[in-house]
């Protein structure tokens, strides 16, 4: 059984924003409250502290859902004691000696919350140290400036807090709070770590995906939506909407009539004019990218200059410094990693032409575009034709089984849904 009562949960860069922290709060608690409604515990808000009462729950299914939730600095599992002195030394021989199994450097803080003690914070640690010290000396060395374990007692006025660590939080901001943006999906490692990261920036992160079957295979698509659902446990309401663009034609139409050494500037530079009229209907204020800077020909800082010229909207790229080997570990902590390995094609990956120019410039990109053929008609055609899928944790969308193509799929799917 748990020594451990409640938990103590800490905003951290929610503390900065002075006249807002109340909406940000609120947006918090919320989040809270959607990622704990499956567990048995409760909820308690006192003055600036939020508290989780444990009840019966395994404190790993607490600590997993807490780690779902943006805007949460650092949260502790602690003992509830009485706040006399005597009540604190003795809960806290008994939480010493059920977390402290080896032989540690030790230390104790206290904080001082009820300010009707006479004693200072410190005055009230030398007190307490010299009954808790004399019955755990077999466990622990006092080490004040290199401790292995911290005993951090908080007295308040009818309850004093015992908790040995605290752990981190996703920090950032609540997801939402920070207006919507348009995530360029490609079923790659990298763009499901960018959404991640903008929401932990408070972003409302929905997804746009390049589909081009039945020129690239239906799983290509079905990667994007698996990757969804790893991300929509971060979401708001935890729910992701993914648009997936028909993009087969406008598709054909870059292979057939634009030089190779400039066939993916352009396909991106129609990748954005796309996503920007998407971003327009579905009240998106930015384009959110994968992008980091010199990993592929197509994100050096020319590239990226002559791909975003064709909008006029904000373009977030959370990843511009990251290496591979940090995005690849955040992959792996979201559990998107292995989605995004398997080996289906997108329409970036099907036709990689060799000497992709690294240095494209406008006015090259601008006299490419000029072979192609309408290319705003066929814009606002797939627009119009684009499907929108809401993805939850608990969605069990196989698209194969409705269709060769997405578009296939969607109204399959959707005819099912009626009949049924």
């Amino acid at each position: 059984m748990s020594m451990y009562d409640k938990v103590l949960i800490r905003f951290g860069d929610l503390m900065l924003k002075g006249k807002n922290q109340k909406i940000f709060r609120e947006r918090a608690i919320a989040l809270l409250k959607q990622n704990t409604k499956h567990l048995n515990v409760n909820l308690e808000k006192r003055h600036d502290r939020l508290f989780l009462v444990i009840n019966d729950t395994k404190l790993e299914d607490i600590e997993q859902a807490l780690m779902r939730v943006t805007g949460i600095g650092s949260f502790s599992f602690f003992m509830s004691s009485l706040p006399g002195y005597e009540a604190v030394v003795e809960n806290a021989i008994k939480l010493i000696r059920a977390e402290v199994l080896t032989h540690k450097r030790f230390k104790i803080e206290t904080k001082r919350v009820d300010k009707s003690l006479k004693e200072t914070s410190q005055e009230i640690t030398q007190i307490l140290s010299k009954s808790i010290l004399k019955e755990i000396h077999d466990l622990v060395t006092v080490d004040v400036k290199n401790p292995e374990v911290t005993l951090h007692v908080e007295i308040h006025e009818n309850e004093a807090l015992l908790y040995l660590d605290s752990k981190k939080g996703l920090g950032g901001f609540p997801v939402g709070v920070a207006g919507r943006g348009l995530l360029l999906l490609s079923g790659g490692i990298d763009s499901p770590v960018a959404g991640f990261l903008a929401m932990k920036q408070g972003v409302e992160v929905e997804g746009i995906h390049f589909e081009s079957t039945p020129m690239t295979s239906i799983e290509s698509a079905q990667k994007v939506i698996d990757l969804a659902k790893k991300m929509s446990v971060y979401a708001y309401r935890q729910e992701l909407r993914i648009h997936m663009v028909p993009f087969f034609k406008l598709h054909q139409e870059i292979i057939a009539r634009i030089s190779p050494s400039y066939v993916i500037t352009v396909m991106r530079r129609m990748f954005f004019r796309v996503a920007e009229k998407v971003a327009q209907k579905n009240h998106a204020l930015a384009i959110i990218t994968g992008e980091s800077v010199g990993q592929v020909a197509s994100q050096t800082l020319d590239s990226m200059h002559t791909i975003e010229a064709v909008t006029t909207i904000p373009v977030l790229r959370p990843l511009i410094t990251y290496d591979k080997q940090d995005i690849i570990k955040i992959s792996k902590q979201i559990d998107t990693y292995d989605i995004s390995i398997q080996p289906f094609e997108d329409c970036c990956t099907i036709y990689t032409p060799t000497g992709s120019s690294t240095k494209p410039n406008i006015k090259k990109a601008l006299i490419n575009e000029k072979f192609m053929v309408d290319y705003d008609k066929i814009i606002d055609e797939i627009v119009s034709q684009t499907k929108t899928f809401v993805i939850t944790p608990e969605t069990n969308i196989r698209l194969e089984e409705f269709g060769f193509t997405v578009t296939e799929a969607w109204e399959a799917m959707h005819d099912h849904i009626e009949r049924q």
